[in-house]
């Protein structure tokens, strides 16, 4: 039995024993009653009666133990040329002296506080100031609709809203302030105050009474120690996008995450403390809340926050010189970030610019990953490439290959195994397990681990309905895939892009890992659309590398790499070449939608959407490949 196999083993069979073990790495001010409590299952809670500060075992623990003066936070952003860093001491003076700047306005254990900023150290700041406060942080990502921030307020109904006068991208500066004014207007909650700090790029209309000045509050505050709270307490709400329109707010409880992210930066993602670690996502995302800001600092390592992008700020050489600069060990993307590095630099000649020697691994989650791309990541790089899974509910990995355990045998297309802690299953339509390597739902055994949300916020039988009434005792991950015989799991979509042609469950996943093998092929997606005949069928979208081969008929070539490698069963005939595909601001692929339009259904826009104009296009090619098909 390999060390993996004896570590997950033991999750698995005492896991009470394994997350206390794991919880002696946090520091506790009241120790728990029980590591687990089962009192009110389905809904599980861990380390029942424990209390602790979360701001204090990221930030003030590192300085009491000697950390003050090693760099905690890395600011890099290429959009305004500012590279600036924060020692754990700074970090410490500054969170502190904005939860004085909260409490003396009234913030105080228990009361929401919207952030809503661009990626600038004050966006870490604030979630850890609150954090320190023992008040519950909701983080909207920077210049989303104010339509979509009232919804946000009027169901977190925040004491206090922190912002920016504005976000800076690539070729143009967002005003915030104004979308924040909207968002109050329509709310029918209003905040107490806001805070709002001033950028030079864009300076912002205070409302007298209402909106203070961010380093006016800050220059007045008196520090304010950490308040310690129930493990069982909210540290933050995240919101998702809902089927309903409404936006589900999902829960991260204090004790549990703490536990669960400090075990992973070692366990997962191999890190040491004072290493550099990069997770090149925003802090509105889960991914920016768990890895750029929680997970690293808890671990007492050195976090980047860069503003800017993979390409353009200035060319695709952007995250090599992030990497070299700052002497990075691990990055953590999205696989879409190295489709569209791949897309503008195919042959990675610009890598050779930069010294990237003490860069050691990459890692990939957001989006099934597709063979192709991580083994070009691997060509190009010369080190290990993992890709792992997990989601907004979960808080931390579902599957991953453990690097700091043991580094397993990669399989393209596969996020490895199931991390200790998840017990995980593949279920047909009825609730029972499929033999390995047939395709179902995607399960977890309750109780899930440490650090996944327990509920939604104010919405318990909404918890309930959405993850686990369809599989009685277990988490509903929404994921389509198989379970090898190897215990490898394969995400191949969501299980609503299990499209079924005549009869056959088929993957949308295993079709885009053909086209994507395409020398050609950048980027691309499949959706099934609805036909008469067939039930469904599948129809394929491709960006293309930039120098791409204009003579070719790239898409009648993947239309026959498909029949050769799947099977005429696929019925795949249409595949359309595309500038770009939609999708959301932290780059997943908006199936769901074009195959809205495809259907000629309603369309439903999803907030999170990076550039509604794509869809105008995406439109205009399902046009001219005869959808939607007239009735």
């Amino acid at each position: 039995m390999g060390r993996f196999d004896e570590v997950y083993t033991f999750a698995m069979r005492d896991p009470a024993a394994f997350w206390a073990a794991a919880a002696e790495d946090i520091h506790w001010t009241r120790k728990w009653d029980r590591v687990l409590d089962e009192t009110d299952a389905p809904y599980y809670r861990w380390f029942a009666g424990g209390e602790l500060n979360t701001c204090y075992n990221a930030v003030d623990r590192h300085v009491e133990d000697g950390r003050g003066d090693q760099a905690a936070l890395i600011y890099d952003s290429p959009v305004t040329g500012t590279v600036s860093q924060l020692s754990y001491r700074e970090l410490q003076d500054a969170v502190a002296r904005l939860a004085g700047a909260l409490a003396a306005r009234g913030v105080a254990k228990g009361d929401r506080v919207i952030i809503y900023m661009p990626m600038v150290p004050q966006a870490a700041i604030a979630m850890l100031a609150c954090a320190r406060l023992g008040a519950i942080h909701s983080v909207v990502f920077g210049g989303f609709a104010a339509n979509e921030l009232a919804t946000r307020i009027d169901d977190a109904r925040p004491k206090a809203i922190l912002s920016a006068s504005c976000g800076i991208e690539p070729a143009r500066v967002v005003p915030y302030k104004p979308l924040v004014d909207a968002a109050i207007e329509m709310a029918v909650h209003k905040p107490d105050f806001c805070l709002i700090l001033q950028r030079p790029q864009a300076r912002a209309e205070m409302t007298a009474g209402r909106d203070e000045d961010w380093e006016a509050a800050m220059a007045s505050a008196q520090p304010h120690d950490c308040v310690p709270v129930a493990a069982t307490d909210p540290l933050y709400i995240l919101y998702t996008s809902g089927t309903t329109g409404q936006p589900k707010g999902i829960v991260r409880d204090n004790g549990g995450h703490a536990v669960a992210l400090k075990w992973s930066m070692k366990n997962i993602y191999d890190i040491d403390p004072g290493e550099v670690w990069w997770s090149a996502s925003d802090v509105g995302w889960v991914v920016g809340h768990s890895y750029i800001v929680y997970a690293p600092l808890l671990h007492g390592a050195t976090t980047v926050l860069y503003e800017g992008k993979p390409v353009g700020t200035p060319d695709a050489g952007a995250f090599w010189r992030v990497i070299a600069q700052h002497k990075v060990a691990s990055l953590f993307t999205a696989p879409t970030a190295f489709r569209a590095i791949r897309q503008q630099d195919p042959d990675g000649k610009l890598i050779g610019d930069y010294d990237l020697s003490r860069f050691r691994v990459l890692f990939l989650a957001g989006e099934r990953c597709d063979p192709d791309t991580l083994e070009w990541a691997e060509a190009q790089l010369k080190v290990p490439v993992i890709d792992h899974w997990w989601q907004t509910e979960t808080g931390w990995s579902i599957a991953a290959n453990c690097m700091g355990i043991e580094h397993l045998p990669v399989k393209p297309g596969s996020p490895t195994r199931a991390v200790p802690g998840w017990d995980l299953r593949v279920l047909d339509p009825d609730g029972k397990e499929v033999p390995p390597g047939t395709i179902g739902a995607l399960v977890g055994r309750l109780p899930m681990p440490p650090g996944s949300s327990p509920t939604l916020w104010n919405a318990r039988q909404r918890y309930f309905d959405a993850y686990l009434r369809r599989f009685p005792g277990y988490y509903e991950t929404g994921d389509a895939g198989i379970v090898d015989a190897d215990g490898y799991v394969h995400v191949m979509a969501r299980t609503d892009d299990i499209i079924n042609v005549a009869g056959h469950r088929l993957s949308t996943g295993a079709m885009e890992e053909v086209l994507a093998a395409h020398p050609d092929v950048a980027e691309c997606a499949v959706i099934g659309v609805a036909d008469s005949l067939k039930g469904q069928l599948p129809v394929g979208f491709l960006v293309l590398n930039a120098g791409a081969d204009a003579g070719r008929d790239v898409a009648k070539e993947v239309v026959q790499m498909v029949r050769d490698r799947i099977g005429p069963v696929a019925a795949f005939k249409s595949a359309a070449v595309v500038k770009r595909l939609p999708k959301t601001r932290s780059g997943k692929i908006l199936r769901a939608t074009m195959r809205q339009i495809a259907d000629g259904a309603e369309v439903r826009v999803p907030a999170t959407i990076d550039d509604p104009a794509i869809l105008d296009e995406i439109k205009e090619t399902l046009a001219g490949i005869g959808y939607p098909k007239s009735s």
